[in-house]
């Protein structure tokens, strides 16, 4: 959800009949995409990847055991951490779907960073990670087991690895669209290229090569993006004039949040009432990415100590309120400049190629070099997320404990780089999937109401209440994924027979995850009631309330300085949360 879920495009929203040229005519841009880029845009993209590969090479020299391999050795500042955890979450979901959000249903795509994002990262620094931390457990899955045991581990770890490599087909299907677009490649070339360069980064340097790969790009991202927002609002006479661009067309909806929200009253177009944003979007989908998701989590998990671990979040909080602008702009801008290509399904562009569409259209030599250079950045950012994570888990909560215990760390360590090349290979499988998929956004949606959605309930109703037993995270587990599976097949169903049962393929998923939490609860609470729970003495640290956790342990100094204190990050982030929705309303 990222999407905040990282970023969740709309494949049945309202499409927008008329498109207005900044002169106020309808805009003829030729059909499909081709990127013509001259050598000075390839040399940028040249430098990009040999400055990746070397920080794979430095990496690898710091790699000796496998907590350095997987988390870096707990050893990073919180800035660095914070970077990478918000730039792990921009991937081919956020960029390329939240500028096709932006096209499709205009400034609604704030809820997905200001509802769907920063709330659950507040709440993870502030709450969850000291749970996590103090914990020293070294994936979200080992805190299950340590709270609940051996099945409800297993599967949740089983559960992670199957959803990560199906998420880490979609980064590297998008970054494979946007190479096709630039050389003309095959769909397939262009996949094994894209796998290629990521496998060698992260085979080399573990979680400390994408940690500061993650960091460059970031940067790298935010310098091929802005220009085009810069670019494309000038070509439209400033926000003034793509304001009045939209208020010619049908398209003057997409410039509010919440109008259409109201019960009986769903005209927006995400197609669901303010409750089931609110609860769906904002509650269950989102805490359940930001809190229990450990390819976001892991960058926590790598800081130096409880205070940066604490800190990571707060501090990626703040890019995250910025995106926007250089992600839901554009969109908007497209929505103003060839909506009509985007409505019409002959026309060869879809929403999901908003941000290539523009840069084609507007950026000059040297300028798009630095854009591709940063969708390329995006894409890999998400799928070495996906990947770094996956290995980590698999390595320690599958093989190292259900396979091959007890063996010497040299042995984790190599079958960590293995596991980091099955990964990839199965990745590019994935990619196939993803690109079959009609709409990847809504794809990706789907990944996290099957997956995320029940994991939060179990984790949330354990972590407050003693009570809750491993039986009873087990089988509210199991069912918490099967709930929005049969959801989603109804659903699919209902569409074929044409009466769908919601308004949107969004709303589909906002509805599923809502009855996926639910559903977790209600096995929860009556599973409990008749098993035995673990004794408390053994809950200790890992329930809110049994044990004092004590974040200041490994402080060291300046963590005490007033501008480093969680609870003011916090709340400052949440404050900037409520300022960007006021001119929207």
């Amino acid at each position: 959800m990222a999407l905040a879920p990282a970023a969740l495009a709309l494949s049945t929203a309202g499409a927008i009949p008329t498109a207005l040229s900044p002169a106020g005519g309808v805009h003829t841009a030729t059909q499909g995409i081709r990127l013509d880029l001259t050598w000075v845009d390839y040399l940028m993209l040249a430098i990009y990847f040999a400055v990746v590969i070397g920080i794979g090479l430095i990496a690898r020299k710091r790699v000796k055991s496998s907590v350095d391999f997987f988390l870096s050795g707990r050893s990073m500042p919180a800035w660095i951490t914070g970077l990478a955890f918000v730039s792990a979450n921009l991937g081919a979901t956020e960029i390329l779907g939240m500028a096709a959000n932006g096209a499709q249903i205009g400034m609604s795509t704030l809820h997905y960073y200001l509802i769907g994002a920063v709330p659950a990262m507040v709440f993870l620094g502030l709450v969850m990670m000291p749970f996590y931390y103090a914990s020293k457990v070294r994936s979200v899955p080992e805190f299950m087991l340590r709270r609940f045991g051996k099945a409800p581990h297993l599967v949740n770890s089983l559960a992670f690895a199957v959803s990560n490599v199906l998420i880490a087909g979609i980064n590297l299907f998008a970054m494979a669209l946007v190479i096709e677009a630039m050389l003309g490649w095959s769909q397939w070339i262009a996949i094994l290229v894209s796998a290629a360069f990521v496998l060698v980064y992260i085979t080399l340097g573990g979680l400390s090569s994408a940690i500061y790969n993650e960091v460059m790009q970031f940067f790298v991202i935010i310098a091929g993006l802005v220009p085009l927002t810069i670019v494309g609002l000038n070509r439209v006479h400033g926000w003034n004039g793509l304001v009045d661009a939209l208020n010619k067309t049908e398209s003057a909806k997409l410039l509010h949040t919440w109008v259409g929200t109201g019960f009986g009253d769903e005209s927006n177009p995400i197609g669901a009432n303010w409750l089931a944003i609110v609860l769906g979007l904002g509650f269950v989908l989102s805490f359940g990415y930001w809190t229990t998701n450990f390819t976001e989590v892991q960058r926590a998990f790598s800081a130096k100590n409880m205070s940066a671990a604490r800190r990571t979040p707060l501090i990626g909080a703040f890019p995250k309120l910025l995106i926007p602008f250089i992600v839901v702009i554009p969109g908007l801008i497209g929505a103003a400049t060839i909506g009509n290509l985007l409505a019409d399904p002959d026309s060869g562009v879809t929403y999901n190629e908003v941000i290539p569409k523009l840069m084609q259209m507007y950026l000059p030599t040297g300028v798009l070099g630095v854009a591709v250079t940063g969708l390329m950045a995006s894409f890999m950012a998400g799928m070495a997320a996906n990947v770094s994570s996956f290995n980590t888990v698999f390595t320690w909560d599958i093989w190292q404990r259900y396979i091959k215990k007890d063996m010497p760390d040299e042995h984790y360590l190599k079958v960590g780089r293995w596991v980091t090349v099955i990964g990839v290979i199965i990745g590019v499988g994935t990619a196939f999937i993803a690109a079959g998929a009609q709409n990847i956004m809504t794809y990706m949606q789907t990944l996290f109401s099957f997956f995320n959605a029940p994991l939060f309930g179990v984790f949330i109703l354990g972590l407050l209440w003693k009570r809750m037993t491993p039986k009873a995270a087990l089988w509210s587990y199991i069912a918490g994924i099967i709930a929005p599976t049969i959801v989603f097949i109804a659903y699919q169903v209902s569409v074929a027979n044409k009466a769908p049962i919601f308004a949107t393929a969004t709303s589909e998923t906002l509805y599923g995850a809502i009855i996926s939490f639910a559903t977790v609860l209600v096995f929860a609470v009556v599973i409990s009631l008749v098993t035995k729970p673990k004794p408390v003495s053994e809950l200790t640290g890992l329930v809110y309330g049994v044990g004092k956790i004590d974040v200041t342990k490994d402080h060291v100094a300046g963590d005490t300085k007033w501008y480093r204190s969680p609870a003011l990050l916090g709340t400052v982030a949440l404050a900037g949360c409520v300022a960007l929705y006021l001119p929207f309303l």
